[in-house]
């Protein structure tokens, strides 16, 4: 495939070229990743030592109790890893009566935190290096300290004051009450502690152990329902992933609970839609795919759950008749609202690694709203996630919140092969960006053969769940018009943290090419 190596959107990052490649949202965790590298492991190695480097150097967007998914291609295959958690057994729909909609933060946001297990999983199935050799250097940046980037300590500041209210928290991510200061050396004492148990307990100490103990202990002083049940039934489960043809490449996603189907339905619809035929940062493009992205959120809305809870199955969603009839109803002339109710945070850390012997992994791991429900376990570091907000209350919904289920999620990694070979490991972090956002980068490099850098430079544009078409800054003033003619409520220039973070890595014939979204502080880096 020959793509388009000239630099068409502004940018100071230039796409990196190495036979074993690391990309995140943070260059000490990409460090992480070669280093494991460096020492002998593969790129699942890489992975998850980065992985868990982040929770430690990018707290506001993940952490110890984070929930994770991965797409591994071994060298032969593609497999799939479902590391989300179940609500607690307890939690039951008649707790919240009297409410419109689930808490955001507090222990009843709480599931079980699954990305530790992903860790020991991934490791134990496809890693070569000892697990606890991983975790070297997330506990020598949590003892002795790093120093805080801008990106990371933005969203930390402001955090500070939406979780003024909560102690622990407060203990442990700030100082006199304030969040550290952008460039100051950043200390989480906590943190090594735990991981150091996680590590040499090979993760039995954080579902079965003290860890565990710590955490339930919590719960039971503050009204919350988790139970040492809870956690000692918690497994990770692999999954085969569902697809979607695209040309001569097939884009691969996790299936429900996680929302990739989203991107498959959007795509499945665009195929239809001869979507190569317009320029790529045109009008007739922009609304071709935001239409596909309305009518893929809205099934979305309606149908994606606990599998195990949904009455429509993904099959029928992507199914070709049902798709090529969604896509005559998208006109040209006129955008259609469709409604949204599906809640998102855009904080999340996504990574992806590719080794000299074929390895690729993609990987994704977030506590939901920056830190999560705001409970810190105290002296422990683990901030819990949040992914219980993600239920709703309508009686009868498939998502509607109960006792052990999976609750809907934002988080994907993607992956796409070519011909049955692996051809990109990729992800667009942030809320309900990352769906569209796979769909832009499917558009940009397999359509209209833009280099990984180039596509993620590129300025994005994001349906929100209000319905109004944010763009990016970088859109020119007639597509806007354009877009606003066709009856899209359009917000020109919107904030850059809406447009999440990408990070890609692309097989090529000797080697791979990588690329880091200048949106983060992260960094792609090989050798």
């Amino acid at each position: 495939m020959e793509l388009d190596w000239h630099r068409l959107y502004p940018s100071q990052r230039s796409p990196v070229f190495a036979r074993n490649v690391v990309a995140s949202s943070q260059p000490l965790a990409t460090q992480s990743g070669l280093n494991a590298m460096r020492s002998g492991g593969n790129a699942v190695d890489a992975a998850i030592a980065a992985a868990i480097t982040l929770t430690v150097v990018e707290p506001c967007s993940n952490g110890i109790g984070s929930d994770a998914f991965a797409l591994v291609w071994d060298g032969e295959q593609l497999h799939g890893l479902n590391a989300s958690g179940r609500s607690p057994a307890g939690l039951h729909a008649n707790r919240f009566e009297g409410l419109s909609s689930m808490p955001v933060y507090g222990w009843d946001s709480v599931t079980v935190p699954g990305a530790v297990s992903a860790w020991v999983e991934l490791s134990r199935r496809f890693g070569n290096l000892p697990f606890g050799d991983l975790f070297d250097d997330a506990i020598r940046y949590a003892a002795d300290g790093y120093q805080l980037g801008p990106v990371t300590g933005a969203a930390w500041q402001h955090a500070a004051g939406t979780f003024a209210g909560f102690g622990p928290f407060m203990d442990t991510f700030t100082v006199d009450g304030q969040a550290p200061a952008i460039g100051s050396r950043v200390r989480l004492p906590d943190h090594a502690s735990t991981l150091k148990l996680i590590a040499d307990s090979h993760g039995e100490a954080f579902y079965r152990g003290d860890l565990a103990r710590a955490m339930v202990d919590d719960a039971e002083d503050n009204g919350g329902v988790l139970t040492l049940a809870d956690l000692a039934n918690h497994e990770c489960t692999w999954v085969r992933p569902l697809t979607m043809q695209w040309g001569d490449t097939v884009l691969h996603e996790i299936p429900p609970n996680g929302q990739g189907l989203m991107a498959l339905i959007g795509l499945g619809i665009l195929r239809h839609l001869d979507i190569g035929g317009y320029a790529v940062d045109s009008a007739d493009s922009i609304h071709l795919q935001a239409e596909a992205v309305r009518i893929a959120y809205a099934e979305v809305m309606r149908h994606l759950a606990d599998p195990e809870s949904m009455t429509v199955s993904p099959r029928e969603l992507l199914a070709t008749d049902y798709l090529a009839a969604r896509a005559g109803e998208i006109s040209m002339s006129q955008s259609y609202r469709h409604p949204k109710g599906l809640g998102a945070g855009p904080d999340t850390v996504y990574l992806a690694t590719a080794d000299a012997s074929g390895n690729m992994v993609s990987l994704i791991q977030s506590n939901y709203h920056g830190f999560g429900s705001g409970i810190v376990v105290p002296n422990t570091g683990i901030s819990l996630q949040n992914r219980g907000s993600g239920f709703v209350l309508e009686q009868g919904h498939p998502n509607q919140v109960a006792g052990g289920k999976l609750p809907y999620h934002t988080i994907i990694p993607g992956f796409v092969t070519e011909h049955g070979q692996p051809r990109m490991s990729f992800g667009v972090m942030g809320g309900h960006m990352q769906a569209q956002g796979h769909i832009q980068m499917m558009v940009r490099v397999f359509t209209h053969r833009q280099n990984p850098q180039t596509a993620s430079d590129a300025p994005r544009w994001h349906v929100q769940e209000s319905g109004e078409l944010a763009l990016e800054a970088g859109h020119a003033d007639e597509v806007i018009d354009d877009l606003r003619s066709r009856g899209h409520e359009v917000l020109p220039n919107s904030p850059v943290h809406l447009f999440g973070g990408a990070q890609l890595i692309l097989r090529m014939d000797q080697g791979y090419c990588a690329a880091s979204d200048h949106r983060k502080e992260g960094q792609a880096a090989g050798f």
